[in-house]
């Protein structure tokens, strides 16, 4: 580009939208890995930006991308989405065979994600944006020309990411352990796929009044695992505004979300550190390497305690007080009370109840362990 960039972005803008005359360049004035934005404004006071791709392949995903947008302006004109998005109004082509996009400034300012809070408000909001999202129609993500996988297509992708990640001899071993464990649980990956963002993020969520009004930044979108825009919610939110979180988007979609979103979640967060490794090895940017790097070896350490991805913890809880005369009370019928321990299993219920020595002499107690769905876990020996 020429030596102010902004004024050649300004100038483009005059060619993508005949009859615009362009008097002074404004917000947003910025450059992503993939894109440079800069604001204009026309001499009839109205506010555009200028998205230009910094390489061939931001430039594929804006043509792409394009494409997509005239599709989401209809749903939300037709009330599909509860937010804004933006509504390409002209492209203009660069000196390397690529092409700018200019369109009205958007409303909203950046996603403050330590203003998510429990209970009404941006929480919730952002849950229902979320929800719409992941109930448009998949063929609406097909015929803009956007990538559809199912489930086990949407899993390999995964695999294969991590395979290549591995190859660059940059990830802590311990992290692709656990990576690929929790690939290989086949009972994580049974889902129903649907249209997703893919690179949503606090920048790309504007705000205003406490509600999502627009979302930005369509080009990764496709059909695949909802759980991927749940990821950098539970990454970096605040803890307490999850439940929050989970609850308005469980209304907003028609259907409820898999036992497993939230374990997909979290290993898409983890992930999203080698895909920033991936991407500085591919543009060949050492900084973004090294960075990545750092972040890897962070996150092992993290990580090295925690549970493997998709486990359940068995939740211990009280039984209920034993029957005196059946427990075997001294001086009525039944077991005596010195009877050896035994274990019953209620698999349709979920518990495991343990019953030991109830002599109170011998410290005896009767507990019970709540397996949900997880499966039957050792009964614990009665203390």
């Amino acid at each position: 580009m020429a030596r102010n960039p902004s004024l050649q972005l300004a100038a483009l803008a005059t060619v993508a939208i005949p009859g615009l005359d362009v008097v002074a360049t404004r917000a947003p004035q910025r450059t992503t890995a993939d894109y440079r934005y800069c604001g204009v404004l026309d001499d009839a006071g109205r506010h555009w930006v200028v998205q230009a791709p910094l390489h061939a392949s931001a430039a594929i995903a804006l043509d792409a991308e394009s494409g997509l947008l005239r599709q989401l302006v209809t749903a939300v004109r037709d009330g599909s989405l509860p937010f804004d998005v933006a509504d390409p109004a002209g492209f203009a082509a660069l000196p390397e065979g690529w092409r700018v996009m200019v369109y009205r400034e958007l409303q909203g300012r950046e996603l403050d994600l330590d203003s998510l809070r429990p209970g009404p408000g941006p929480t919730a909001s952002l849950g229902r944006a979320v929800a719409a999202i992941h109930e448009l129609r998949g063929t609406l993500i097909a015929d803009a020309g956007l990538p559809v996988y199912d489930a086990a297509s949407y899993r390999s992708r995964r695999l294969a990411e991590v395979d290549d990640a591995a190859r660059t001899g940059k990830v802590p071993p311990a992290l692709l352990a656990r990576w690929e464990r929790a690939l290989e649980d086949i009972s994580l990956w049974r889902f129903r796929a649907t249209p997703v963002h893919g690179d949503l993020a606090a920048e790309n969520v504007l705000m205003a009044n406490g509600q999502v009004v627009t979302v930005v930044n369509w080009s990764n979108a496709h059909v695949g695992d909802p759980a991927e825009d749940l990821a950098w919610l539970y990454a970096a939110a605040p803890e307490e505004s999850l439940d929050t979180l989970e609850e308005s988007y469980a209304m907003g979609r028609s259907e409820p979300p898999d036992p497993h979103l939230v374990s997909r979640a979290q290993l898409y967060s983890e992930l999203a550190v080698a895909r920033w490794l991936m991407h500085g090895v591919r543009l060949d940017v050492p900084d973004i390497v090294a960075d990545a790097e750092s972040m890897l070896t962070a996150l092992a350490l993290q990580v090295e305690d925690s549970d493997p991805i998709g486990h359940v913890r068995p939740v211990v809880q009280p039984a209920p007080e034993p029957d005196p005369v059946s427990a075997g009370t001294p001086g009525t019928s039944g077991t005596p009370a010195t009877a050896a321990t035994a274990a019953t299993a209620d698999t349709a219920g979920g518990t495991w109840e343990v019953h030991g020595s109830l002599d109170p002499d011998d410290g005896g107690e009767v507990v019970a362990v709540d397996f949900g769905t997880a499966g039957t876990p050792t009964p614990p020996s009665p203390a």
